[in-house]
């Protein structure tokens, strides 16, 4: 397994042109139900808080989270994922690259189910910041990674980082699971709630 390179340092190329060309397969096998640390995360929300969510995939998150009253703003990296969530939510689904958030204080919460574990080991903590940056005081965070390895390529081509995290979070929950992934394989996650202090 090789590092993630490429020239944008937050950024990995061949998982980014996997996403892309894999766009259609990806959307149809995401049709199950939604993350299952989801219901448990929106009880710490107030009533229609705002949620940005980094990775929208196909949109079922999403989907599930409007349908509970939440004032959601979903985002991924790649066009035509993007597209395809647009028709499930019937609503605008933001193209944005992780390290491209500029939101200051602006959310409630942001939500990263299966996304961040793309970023480059080396460029997490950058990315990370942005995303306290980006959340009110007392915001909530949620993030699942892939765990139990190391950091580099799967047998698609496609780089995942491993579990990291960087200070100054307070953690609210961290639970492993055992957890299926992209064709069904079935292996060890970790699920992480941080807050940003108040």
């Amino acid at each position: 397994m090789t590092e993630a390179s490429g020239d944008n340092p937050a950024r990995d190329p061949a998982t980014m042109l996997f996403y892309s060309k894999e766009a259609s397969v990806y959307h149809a096998s995401g049709r199950g139900s939604v993350n299952r640390g989801l219901w448990d995360f929106l009880e710490l929300l107030p009533p229609g808080a705002s949620i940005l969510e980094l990775g929208c995939g196909g949109g079922r998150d999403a989907e599930a989270m409007v349908a509970a009253g939440f004032d959601v703003d979903p985002t991924d990296a790649i066009a035509e994922i993007a597209r395809k969530a647009e028709k499930r939510l019937g609503r605008t689904v933001r193209v944005m690259c992780f390290d491209e958030l500029d939101a200051v204080e602006a959310y409630d919460a942001v939500w990263a189910s299966a996304s961040l574990l793309h970023v480059p080991r080396s460029s997490l903590p950058e990315v990370l910041a942005l995303i306290f940056r980006a959340l009110k005081t007392g915001g909530l965070h949620f993030a699942s990674y892939k765990s139990k390895g190391t950091e580099g390529r799967d047998n698609d081509g496609r780089y995942f980082n491993h579990l990291s995290r960087a200070a100054p979070w307070e953690v609210v929950s961290l639970i492993e699971y055992i957890g299926g992934g992209y064709k069904g394989q079935q292996g060890p996650w970790v699920a992480i709630t941080l807050r940003k202090p108040r």
